[in-house]
């Protein structure tokens, strides 16, 4: 399955439904245990109606004991789309036979099958084999144990985290320039494309979380430590280095880095081409200069708006460095009192990132 179906919102939202600590999944995990194996359609029956052929039609309540014994019915069991509801049980389903199926088994063939004829989950439960698969739209996803995806997601979260270091390594290099006016297009962009990775990253981590339900609670909490900061500082620095500096541009240029493929994430003359600038330019020798947006979005307590009227008041980050207070203090929304925290705030960020620092690429 590739990462594109792996983060597809209707199948987040139906492993979802079935993560540990629903119902549904409690009801599952005992046919599982009792190895009668099963096919349960989550939908509503008049969307499929006429694929449904004999059983006995329930309407009860749902509950995962019902659902257990259900199970031992030999035909398939209809339980609607918010799981509340056991509609029908022991009901044979009769998909188009033409739909191609890629399956051997005959549950798994026909479970394919109505995935691909109608909107619904569609799940099947091995007999011999203890493994659950759900299908929707045709996409087949294999349910792991909770052990193997903890595993996979502590992995994940330790990938993550190194990333994120390289990130924080690469925006202090950035402020580094930042303030000794020596900023070049290479350095925004190496911020702007380990960003995105650090992001890409994450949904990773979060579709493991989806999966393991109430057992990832811990994990969810971990993941929201390690990239608090990364979007927004990723949309100052579009609206900082951007050729032009509109609410539309920070949007489109959003849209298209989080549609680029991994390669094209990794070439630099597409970021750069995405910002405004030539395709062709030698980012290594241009030189730019920040509006001032995501070094000022790193003063505690200065709201965006405000952050904007000074950046349009002045110009540029030089520029509001080398406001004088009374000047600063005029802005809409700043004041003395602010223009105080501001100060306070641009001067411990220079104080933190040492003016030898240097870093290897």
């Amino acid at each position: 399955m590739h990462l594109s179906e792996r983060q597809d919102p209707r199948l987040l939202r139906a492993i979802y439904a079935v993560a540990p600590g629903t119902a549904l999944r409690e009801g599952i995990d005992n046919i599982v245990h009792a190895r009668t194996g099963g096919l349960i359609v989550v939908g509503e029956t008049e969307e499929f109606a006429f694929m449904l052929s004999g059983g006995i039609r329930l309407d009860i309540d749902y509950s995962p004991a019902m659902l257990y014994q259900v199970a031992k019915m030999d035909g398939a069991i209809v339980i609607n789309r918010d799981a509340s509801k056991i509609s029908w049980a022991n009901v044979q389903m009769m998909p188009d036979p033409t739909i191609h199926s890629g399956e051997t088994g005959t549950r798994h063939r026909t479970a394919e099958r109505i995935s691909k004829q109608v909107d619904a989950l569609v799940i099947a439960i091995s007999q011999r084999r203890d493994v659950v698969s759900l299908y929707l739209d045709g996409i087949k996803y294999i349910l792991q144990d909770i052990p193997s995806v903890l595993a996979k997601s502590n992995q994940a979260l330790a990938a993550l985290d190194k990333y994120r270091s390289r990130l924080d390594e690469l925006s202090q290099r950035l402020t580094r320039s930042e303030f000794t006016e020596r900023v070049v297009l290479y350095d925004a962009l190496s911020v702007l494309q380990r960003s995105e990775l650090v992001s890409r990253m994450a949904l990773e981590v979060e579709r493991y979380i989806v999966e393991l339900g109430t057992e990832g609670r811990l994990i969810e909490m971990q993941l929201e430590e390690t990239i608090f900061g990364v979007g927004a500082e990723r949309s100052a620095l579009i609206r900082d280095y951007s050729v032009e500096d509109t609410e539309q541009n920070l949007q489109f240029a959003t849209e298209q880095i989080a549609a680029l493929s991994h390669h094209e994430l990794l070439d630099f003359g597409r970021l750069a081409e995405i910002l405004g600038y030539d395709r062709k330019v030698n980012t290594l020798d241009f030189p730019i200069e920040p509006r001032g947006y995501r070094l000022l979005g790193e003063v505690p307590r200065l709201p965006g708006l405000v952050i904007q009227k000074i950046v349009h008041r002045f110009g540029s980050l030089d520029g509001v460095l080398a406001s004088s207070d009374q000047e600063l203090s005029e802005v809409d929304g700043v004041g003395p009192a602010r223009t105080k925290e501001i100060r306070e705030g641009v001067r411990r960020l220079q104080e933190s990132v040492p003016a030898d620092q240097v870093l290897n690429n």
